[in-house]
């Protein structure tokens, strides 16, 4: 139907508002979804752990007997190697490689299987300050949809650049169901958490994401985002000690699940199983708010 027979009310009903007071935040092609799979964008304070923490969580969720998908958005495309055992190629290296001719690549151009059946995606970036990264997330999902692997995925995890959430990187929001934050127990990780909290509010205005909870990394005590969560209305999900084979497993490019067996790794395992079937299982979206810059600075410390 041409726009112009379309009367002006039902413009009006279908037009939507903006993601959010004061928001950049690239919009999501609408016949561009991931339907069918759980969706899980995972954020947090770069360096924090993300990586690790959604590497492990997809080995988890195939452990469960679930088909599953690990989206790697960030330019330096490490989020998938200790699954692959290699830096993969990006979604935009396939790209240049056909001219950005999307129509003459195949699956395996930027599809790889990781450790127990994995698959694996690093849609990469453009290069620093040449492009948007919500077109380089836009560009992969849409090819995956093409190629039909999403039809055969029960679970899509968004392993997402740093703690950025304006602009293209916080894309993955507008495909998630459910975000979530790896914060360790800190001042910046937890200024970072906060942020975070903001934009899915401003997301979720239009789109299906909420918050679904924190995951406690690197912190032997969670003292401080305990006391965060009660004044922004959060809860944490897992809590991974900072212990020596986690970062053992990153310099072997190993997951957690092929390491050698001790009992504290053995806890770290079952940790990674209980979120997993707890995630799968399903919860109610966390209804948090963010806090003020002030109130976390008074809030946060030793008495």
């Amino acid at each position: 139907m041409n726009v112009s027979t379309v009367p002006v009310s039902s413009l009006k009903q279908r037009k939507k508002p903006p993601d959010g007071e004061g928001s950049v935040q690239v919009k999501m092609d609408e016949g561009v979804s991931i339907d069918g799979a759980k969706v899980f964008a995972v954020y947090g304070k770069g360096g924090i752990g993300k990586s690790t923490t959604s590497s492990n969580l997809s080995v988890a969720f195939s452990k469960l007997g679930k088909r599953v998908l690990q989206i790697g958005c960030d330019p330096k495309h490490d989020s998938t190697f200790t699954l692959t055992k290699q830096l993969m190629p990006t979604v935009i290296d396939a790209l240049e490689m056909v001219d950005f001719h999307a129509e003459e690549l195949r699956l395996d151009d930027f599809v790889y299987q990781g450790y127990n059946g994995v698959m694996c995606v690093e849609a990469g970036g453009p290069p620093a300050g040449t492009g948007c990264g919500g077109y380089v997330v836009g560009q992969t999902v849409k090819l995956l949809k093409e190629h039909h692997l999403l039809e055969d995925t029960d679970v899509v995890i968004f392993d997402v650049l740093g703690d950025v959430v304006c602009g293209g990187f916080a894309a993955p929001l507008q495909h998630a169901e459910r975000a979530l934050i790896v914060a360790a127990n800190d001042f910046d990780s937890i200024f970072a958490m906060n942020r975070i909290v903001a934009a899915i509010q401003a997301k979720s205005k239009n789109y299906r994401v909420r918050l679904g909870g924190v995951i406690a990394n690197r912190s032997a005590a969670t003292d401080q985002i305990d006391r965060f969560n009660e004044s922004a209305g959060l809860s944490t999900l897992a809590h991974f000690p900072d212990l020596d084979v986690i970062r053992r497993s990153r310099l072997k490019k190993s997951t957690l699940f092929e390491m050698e067996e001790s009992p504290e790794l053995l806890a770290v395992q079952q940790e990674y199983l209980r979120l997993a079937a707890a995630l799968w299982a399903g919860s109610d979206p966390q209804e948090a708010r963010s806090l003020r810059d002030r109130e976390i600075f008074d809030l946060l410390g030793f008495d």
